[in-house]
């Protein structure tokens, strides 16, 4: 392990009251101390990086300024907030970020009084912050609240709602614009800090308001006037005349690495009577990373890496293809056939594979930027004109746009196609991130086909479903990380809609698998097959329509059968049961029905495995279910445990 950066004056803070009794000129060091330790711990964890590296001045200044936690310190995202943790009691745990049982990768309210809201999605600061501003307001207190947004985040269409209401909010709401798509220019740097630091100042304010006081005697066209002339002049030299339009007293741009502009600005917005207000600070993502320009994971995360020479842990060698290259890989395929098939993402095209297909097809690739609602709707535009839209999105983030789906795409029976990444629990990230509620949100949708694949080669044959189903929406759900490593097939063929398969069979346990956890089924069925228990494995493949003959089958010919799935309460397993009940499948039977899903709860982060663990659905798991069942209860014997190393070995 490289050795901890010495920090003498990062040494003497705990909390941000101790950061307040320094001297200004002790805080640059103070941020120079926060880089390298922040630096050191993330190469000791991995985790968010450029995001954190970019905004350290920033974070000091804002807690030397404001009275944190008492004023609201909202950091839209999170990805951001490594250094605010810092400052803010968790440095010595920040070895723990992202792991069980440690710090989140996000503020988190239940971990600290100075993370005001939690956050793992984008845009939300602000509507967030003007809830707590105007709370403040309400309740005659003076304490302010601050949205810190970075650029990419006000592409979403939620910041510009929020920030159309801010009016109500008054001088208690400040908005911080984390500007990190441009570089530190000459235009901000010391007149632009002049300016900034003149135009937020109070004296400034007072001349305005003595010119309010005499334009309000002149005309109403006069008066129009003069407030024209005063917002286009301010405009022209500061770029704030949209955010003057939205009610916001606009300040910058402000070089975001110089506290000398920085404090004064943010001072003078803490004590003006004027509101709301947008501050414009310029920062560089990734600042003082250790890697050479050509890794691009300095914007996002990183893995473990070595803090001298920048390179980063490796992993073990690949035992087979990720989901995500399959998929990828296939809709390449499809579309070198069909000039119909676009693809969609929303800021994510690298996650979701996306920009593999770019490279192919520019023209048909659209990445909307943060703004799901809208690539749903998009999508359905082009699917009214006869396109094939591909809307690559992760689970978690489809979320977002369930009015779309359901109101643009699913009642007008659009042939839109929703590649969901990111199925089930996905580990770091932990309950924000998680592909939980998806089969859920989607099967309750009349003419919605929902898909999960089993493994990487039923990935691909459900692409090629979608592309070939014209009948209305389809979505198709693949974890994070690698498949199976089951062998591809020469010729890819599109699936049957609404039949599973069967995979193994038996007469006494069928395991009924949706999903991601298709493999673990395997595995128990091997533990059982091992105890003298006949299993049955099927893959049911649709979600919806369900395969009713074959469960109907499963459950004529099995004692217990068993569904699993990586999914929330009120899915797949919900319309089985469903199913057998409504048609009476299950009257005068001796059937043990058995529904493994998540549990209903939201999980915090882990390993993945860890976290299949605790919800239930590892293959030991699966086989618990089945002897209970059965009224059997040894699963703890040592032939058990000698049963199950058998089943995985032969797995």
């Amino acid at each position: 392990m490289t050795n901890r950066p010495e920090t003498p004056h990062l040494d003497q803070i705990t909390w941000p009251e101790d950061l307040r009794r320094l001297s200004p000129g002790d805080l640059r060091a103070v941020a120079e101390e926060v880089r390298s330790d922040m630096i050191w711990s993330v190469s000791q964890t991995g985790g968010h990086f450029g995001a954190g590296l970019g905004v350290v001045e920033l974070t000091v200044a804002l807690h030397y300024v404001f009275n944190t936690p008492h004023d609201r310190l909202i950091w839209d995202v999170g990805h951001q907030a490594y250094p605010h943790k810092i400052l803010t009691g968790r440095r010595e745990r920040m070895l723990s970020i992202r792991q069980g049982g440690g710090l989140s990768g996000f503020t988190k309210r239940k971990e600290s009084d100075y993370d005001p809201f939690g956050a793992g999605h984008s845009s939300t600061s602000i509507s967030a912050g003007l809830g707590m501003a105007v709370a403040s307001k309400l309740a005659g207190r003076p304490e302010k609240a601050i949205a810190v947004i970075g650029d990419g985040a006000m592409s979403a269409g939620m910041a510009y709602e929020a920030m159309n209401n801010a009016h109500q909010a008054g001088n208690r709401l400040v908005v911080v614009l984390n500007d990190n798509d441009m570089s530190i220019a000459p235009a901000v740097g010391a007149l632009s800090a002049y300016l900034s630091r003149v135009l937020s100042s109070q004296s400034y304010h007072s001349i305005r308001d003595i010119g309010k006081m005499v334009t309000s005697r002149l005309g109403r066209t006069l008066k129009e006037t003069a407030r024209r002339a005063e917002e286009y002049a301010r405009g022209m030299v500061t770029g704030g005349t949209l955010f003057e339009e939205l009610g916001f007293y606009y300040v910058g741009p402000i070089d975001g690495h110089n506290l000398d502009h920085l404090v004064p600005v943010f001072e003078n917005v803490r004590d003006s009577g004027n509101g709301p207000i947008l501050v414009h600070v310029v920062t560089e993502k990734g600042r003082g990373h250790p890697f050479g320009a050509e890794h691009k994971e300095k914007y996002h995360a990183v893995k473990k890496f070595d803090v001298v020479t920048g390179e980063q842990k490796k992993g073990g060698p690949a035992k087979a293809p990720q989901y995500t290259a399959v998929f990828a890989e296939q809709l390449i395929e499809e579309a070198k056939d069909d000039d119909k098939i676009v693809a969609i993402t929303a800021a994510m095209p690298g996650g979701t594979g996306v920009s593999d297909f770019e490279k192919h097809f520019p023209d048909r690739t659209f990445d909307v930027g943060i703004a799901e609602q809208h690539a749903v709707t998009f999508a359905a535009g082009l699917a009214c004109e006869g396109y094939k839209p591909f809307t690559a999105i992760y689970s978690t983030f489809l979320q977002r746009a369930y009015d779309q789906v359901v109101h643009d795409v699913a009642i007008q029976n659009l042939p839109v196609r929703f590649a969901i990444d990111r199925a089930g629990l996905v580990g770091a990230d932990g309950s924000t991130h998680a592909g939980s509620f998806d089969v859920t949100y989607l099967a309750a949708l009349p003419n919605m086909v929902v898909m999960a694949a089993g493994d990487e080669a039923d990935l691909k044959r459900m692409v090629k479903t979608a592309v070939d189903y014209n009948d209305g929406p389809i979505a198709f759900r693949y974890p994070r990380g690698e498949g199976l490593g089951v062998d591809m097939p020469d010729e890819i063929e599109a699936l049957e809609i609404g039949k599973g398969r069967v995979l193994r069979s038996g007469d006494k346990v069928a395991i009924l698998s949706l999903g991601g956890r298709l493999g673990e089924a395997l595995k128990a069925a091997e533990a059982l097959e091992a105890r003298g228990l006949s299993t049955t494995v099927a893959d049911a493949r649709f979600a919806k329509p369900l395969d009713t003959a074959l469960i109907r089958d499963l459950a004529a010919n099995h004692e217990v059968l068993i569904t699993v799935e990586e999914g929330s309460i009120g899915g797949f397993g919900a319309h089985v049961s469903d199913y057998l009940v409504g048609e009476g499948i299950l009257d005068g039977t001796d059937l043990k029905l058995r529904i493994m899903k998540l549990p209903d709860l939201y999980q915090d982060q882990d390993s993945p495995e860890a976290m299949y663990e605790a919800a239930g659905l590892t293959a030991p798991q699966i086989v618990e279910q089945a002897l209970k069942a059965l009224g059997r209860n040894d699963l703890s014997d040592a032939s058990a445990a000698a049963d199950l190393a058998g089943g995985k070995a032969r797995a």
